[in-house]
């Protein structure tokens, strides 16, 4: 058992440095990119990197610390950081919308510049949703386990719409939280006249749970033919 905890400890060291090195490697092309345009277009999605960095170190601590939680308002309150933060990490994505053909940079240079942050991203929010889902099964059950990844999905997907379409980021529940949670209720109220809203989170959702459970799978069958 601790030989087999051990290895676990091991495996997720080398997956974060194996992370580390390919959003290095997003940074190095933005860095290259830099030079040869003089312009500091696509800066931006290394901030966008590092906010999707923020859950999945929120979520390793989470999941390796969970048993000596005692408190039920600490388990709470961590879990609410998290689901604050997460959207970051599949919200990358969007970037996909930047991509066109610009005077002086090859489009394809460009297009693996992006994707590789979008990889990275995605990556990273996969791995932190199993780690919570992992760690709140443990602390409960498979099927509130299964509850939370879903709802977690839901709501990150509506946390992409409110970032890419109204311009929000996590750090408006503090700063702003009044205009937020207005704008959020807008669309709760009455869904039918934001049907963007209710058709990126529905498609969003979607992609992503199919995602993350090919994921799931993939990590399944990894496991049965090591």
């Amino acid at each position: 058992m601790i030989m087999r905890k051990h290895y676990k400890k091991k495996l997720q060291k080398e997956l974060t440095i194996l992370l580390l090195v390919s959003s290095f490697f997003s940074i190095i092309l933005v860095a290259v990119r830099i030079f040869y345009s003089s312009t500091p277009y696509y800066a931006g999605l290394i901030w966008n990197l590092f906010l999707a960095w923020i859950p999945y170190i929120l979520s390793l601590f989470f999941k390796n610390h969970i048993i000596g939680i005692n408190s039920r308002m600490l388990l709470l309150l961590w879990v609410f950081v998290w689901l604050l933060f997460y959207p970051n990490a599949p919200y990358i994505l969007t970037d996909l919308f930047h991509l066109e053909d610009k005077h002086g940079i090859p489009i394809w240079f460009d297009l693996v510049l992006i994707f590789s942050f979008v990889w990275n991203g995605l990556i990273l929010a996969l791995l932190s949703l199993q780690d919570m889902q992992t760690a709140i099964s443990a602390r409960t059950n498979k099927k509130i386990g299964w509850i939370f990844t879903v709802a977690a999905v839901v709501l990150s997907s509506f946390g992409i719409y409110l970032g890419r379409y109204l311009r929000w980021n996590s750090w408006d529940i503090i700063s702003n939280p009044l205009n937020l949670i207005t704008d959020i209720a807008k669309i709760i109220i009455n869904p039918i006249v934001h049907q963007k809203a209710v058709g990126v989170t529905v498609l969003f959702s979607a992609f992503l749970m199919l995602t993350y459970y090919t994921f799931k799978q993939l990590v399944r069958f990894s496991r049965l033919n090591s």
